[in-house]
């Protein structure tokens, strides 16, 4: 006939294993969920890629047209029409890639330039 001891170690052992038995299974309903979410989000952001990319290139179009006026001079006027060409292949690249495959360029950009180094200006900028 098993002692208390052993009667208690056996309950507590049970009751150990349903616990984590309970805490896998919600562990995976939350990454489910989680994952759902992130498919939702990704569905909602293609789903108005269009859209961004037509505001990008009406902002483009403003920048162009109105460069010549801005004040600063030629510089400034320059300046306008390359961030408006910019515009223009930002446009361009949100309307021909989903977000897995932005998502895919990011990642291997910061891999490519981790760190701190990554948000400073590029040199070729002056």
């Amino acid at each position: 006939m098993p002692n208390k001891a052993t009667a208690l170690k056996d309950v507590a052992d049970d009751e150990t294993s349903t616990l984590g038995d309970k805490l896998s299974d919600t562990a995976s309903k939350v990454k489910d969920k989680v994952a759902e979410m992130g498919q939702t989000a990704a569905a909602k952001i293609d789903d108005n890629r269009g859209g961004a990319a037509e505001g990008l290139e009406k902002a483009a179009t403003a920048l162009h047209e109105n460069a010549q006026g801005l004040p600063g001079g030629e510089k400034v006027s320059d300046l306008a029409h390359v961030t408006a060409e910019k515009l223009n292949s930002t446009a361009e690249y949100v309307r021909e890639h989903d977000v897995k495959s932005m998502m895919t360029d990011v990642e291997s950009l910061v891999r490519k330039n981790p760190g701190p180094p990554f948000l400073q200006p590029s040199r070729s900028a002056s």
